[in-house]
């Protein structure tokens, strides 16, 4: 566990009124992507130095989310009460949908006392600058070709991580979608934690602000009319072969996605 300074207090958070600069409001994602670059190579270059720990990833997440806020975007998280009282890591299971919630989620869990590292897929090492950050946040990665080969994976330095003291973020889908599809969102997640005992915590999510590039995935569009949503689950004992678990996960997503998209 970990003791970081939070940007945020209370058990929800909704981004607070704001001026939004007048080349923001022309050019949200010129702007938006200027000042997400320059804290992905400003924290490049701190973790080359050497200094770059937890705290500092917490803050550069921070950061980020305050970057999409000046931008015109609105941020509306609940459920944050849940990750009170746990005392043990334990693992964030959750839909995927853009590159906002890798940026976002450890500002938002890591106020909590939560050391984290992702389970990722092999191809974020390859990126220029970007890597650097993913490589020292030594996660679990997978090559998303063979599945029994990223069960194998996932199962073995899962577990390590859990032991070391780190939770782990998991998104269990094939790829980044809007559309939420239950059959390519697979239960690996529940199967770690039959293994080693940890609780899960369900995790919704709507970031469609940050839409997916049509050349480069990562470079869509920010639609700063697209409210972007969070929200955390109670913490879930997985029990006997976890498919009602696991169907209990999907069914927290699914309400929420439909919720949130009929409001915006």
């Amino acid at each position: 566990m970990i003791d970081v300074k939070g940007f945020y207090e209370g058990t929800e958070y909704h981004t607070p009124e704001h001026k939004i600069g007048w080349l923001s409001r022309l050019f949200p994602s010129l702007c938006f992507y200027w000042r997400a670059i320059w804290i992905v190579w400003s924290a490049s270059r701190r973790v080359r130095a050497g200094n770059y720990d937890s705290v500092a990833w917490h803050d550069d997440s921070a950061r980020t989310i305050k970057a999409l806020e000046k931008s015109g975007c609105r941020l509306e998280v609940t459920g944050l009460e849940n990750l009170k009282g746990i005392d043990r890591p334990c693992l964030f299971i959750g839909n995927h949908m853009s590159s906002f919630e890798t940026f976002a989620l450890p500002a938002l869990i890591m106020p909590h006392g939560f050391d984290l590292a992702y389970v990722v897929k092999s191809s974020l090492l390859k990126f220029p600058i970007f890597r650097d950050v993913v490589t020292v946040r030594n996660p679990v990665v997978v090559e998303r070709v063979n599945p029994r080969d990223d069960l194998k994976m996932v199962m073995e330095e899962g577990a390590r991580r859990l032991e070391q003291g780190r939770s782990l973020i998991i998104f269990p889908q094939h790829t980044r979608t809007v559309s939420f599809d239950p059959k390519q969102f697979n239960s690996i997640g529940i199967k770690l934690a039959q293994r080693t005992g940890a609780v899960v915590v369900p995790v919704a999510l709507l970031t469609w602000a940050w839409s997916t590039g049509k050349t480069i995935k990562d470079f869509g569009p920010i639609i700063p009319s697209r409210t972007i949503h969070f929200a955390f689950g109670e913490p879930m004992a997985i029990t006997d072969k976890g498919k009602e678990d696991h169907a209990r996960i999907v069914d927290f997503i699914q309400s929420h996605l439909k919720k949130w998209q009929a409001e915006d």
